[in-house]
């Protein structure tokens, strides 16, 4: 008996291999044929990108909002918005919404109360923080009553739709997923509402949520924690210094009143980016958003972070102990994506560390092994500012951590004192091209590959413009670049050092 055809896996191939060969011809001008742009009078921008192999389209809106719009008080808002955004609005997920919000308010009443007694000095009165709290959990249960949940997941999975997902990073949040063509619509219709009309519900549930997310992710990882504390000593000024998910005092304290002011900054239109990608028609998506979205009041575009951070004089360290093995992390300031020296850059992160038969692996892991891991990167944690170049290594079993600093900086410096060969930075280039193409077989990949660059560059087209900068970075740009970053004074060191186990009682 013949196996069906998945029709979705042959647009995949067929997408795949009309990418390959738009780049090798003149990607630009062969991918730019199936591109529409438009932004509506609000601001809300669009790109449409014409894929028809296969009857289904993926939906991307790109926030140009992350965790660097955090601050002091309310670090992890822009995490904790992106849980927010799947709650609903006041006709969906709610059984009564004039209810629910009274019911909202005792809760934030109720919070209010229970926070004000706690954060005295000493902690209030045990007694009456303890009622406070059964009085706030009592509010929060009859809120949750008016409560249907998951409405709106259910109403996309109802229609087909898959992948349906957000993340949040320091530069963007992202929400995605995909649908039936035929069912366009209904993306429409669902993502106005929820930056239409939102209403924050669960709110205090969701932070708990993320308060265990960090305690599980963050708090019992020792290397995350110790890339937390990388980036707190890196940056003195730049919120690139702070954690993502939020410090935990802020988590157990901001508020819903904090998440509606965070939304009315940083959700207008203007600051929204949507990609839709698949079988669609260009003219019936842009009435679709004209229809939908075009009912969004515009919003002035928030005034972009004015902090920059100074430049690093000293040579800066720490160690952290904890119950794991050995781990080494350094970071060195970079400038951001909009550097003529960032295709420089990311040509260093992949003679160093693309594969096993980069520069870290081959001289740490397989010639001298001393070490099971080791690599780095540049764009941490983001691009749209200066960040890091960062490196990391897992130290062999008897190897420790400054053996293993000592044998990176040794391949680093090689950088310096000897220019790269011209087959190795042509596969460089290659590798670069290669990953294109991957991205663009996607169509979700895609939405959030031309909203990066977009968002952070100003223009789409420079996913495809990079490749030649890339193409163009010479032995010398790569020994200059670098000379300028990878100096003592502009370097973090981090070591993992493991703690003595617990005695038992």
């Amino acid at each position: 008996m013949t196996p069906k055809s998945n029709p979705r896996t042959i647009g995949a191939a067929a997408a795949l291999l009309f990418c390959a060969a738009a780049l090798a011809q003149d990607p630009l001008n062969e991918f730019e044929k199936r591109v529409t742009e438009f932004t509506l009078k609000n601001g809300w921008r669009f790109i449409v990108v014409e894929r028809h192999q296969a009857p289904v389209a993926s939906f991307y809106t790109y926030a140009d909002v992350g965790s660097a719009q955090d601050h002091k008080g309310i670090t992890g808002m822009a995490h904790m918005f992106e849980h927010m955004a799947f709650k609903g609005t006041k006709s969906i997920g709610t059984k009564n919404y004039a209810e629910e919000k009274n019911s909202l308010d005792r809760v934030d009443q109720a919070f209010a109360a229970w926070k004000a007694e706690r954060t005295k000095p000493g902690g209030g009165d045990k007694a009456k923080v303890e009622q406070l709290k059964k009085e706030f959990d009592a509010a929060q249960e009859g809120a949750g009553k008016f409560v249907e949940t998951n409405e709106f997941t259910v109403a996309i999975d109802r229609a087909g739709g898959r992948g349906l997902n957000a993340s949040t990073g320091f530069d963007r949040t992202d929400y995605f997923y995909s649908l039936p063509s035929n069912s366009a619509e209904l993306w429409f219709y669902l993502e106005s509402e929820r930056f239409r009309d939102p209403v924050l519900r669960e709110f205090y549930k969701e932070a708990s949520v993320v308060r265990q997310e960090r305690r599980l992710s963050v708090e019992s990882q020792p290397i995350r924690k110790l890339v937390e504390e990388l980036l707190a000593t890196a940056f003195v000024a730049h919120p690139y210094g702070e954690t993502g998910i939020g410090h935990m005092s802020d988590l157990e304290s901001f508020t819903r009143a904090d998440a509606e002011a965070f939304f009315k900054k940083y959700y207008g239109p203007s600051n929204l980016l949507s990609v839709v990608v698949g079988d669609v028609d260009p003219k019936k998506i842009r009435a679709l958003a004209e229809q939908y979205m075009g009912r969004l009041e515009p919003r002035e575009k928030p005034e972009p972070l004015r902090t920059v951070e100074p430049p690093q004089h000293s040579e800066k360290r720490f160690v952290m102990k904890g119950q794991a093995q050995r781990f080494t992390v350094m970071g060195f300031h970079i400038p951001s994506i909009n550097d003529p020296d960032y295709a420089a850059y990311t040509a260093l992160g992949s003679l160093l560390s693309a594969g096993r038969s980069s520069r870290l692996y081959q001289g740490l892991v397989t010639d001298r092994k001393i070490a099971v891991a080791a690599a780095g990167f540049p764009g941490f944690p983001g691009d749209k500012y200066p960040a890091l170049f960062i490196f990391y290594a897992v130290p062999a079993p008897g190897k420790d951590n400054a053996a293993m600093e000592k044998a990176m900086m040794e391949e680093i410096h090689k950088l310096e004192t000897e220019l790269v060969s011209a087959d190795e930075l042509e596969g460089v280039k290659n590798r670069r091209r290669a990953q294109l193409v991957s991205t663009l077989g996607s169509n979700t990949a895609m939405g959030g590959e031309l909203s990066k660059w977009q968002v952070l560059t100003g223009d789409w087209r420079n996913v495809f413009k990079f490749l030649d900068k890339l193409a163009a970075v010479t032995p010398a740009d790569i020994q200059r670049a670098a000379k300028a970053a990878f100096i003592e004074t502009n370097r973090t060191v981090g070591y993992l050092e493991p703690a003595p186990a617990p005695k038992g009682n």
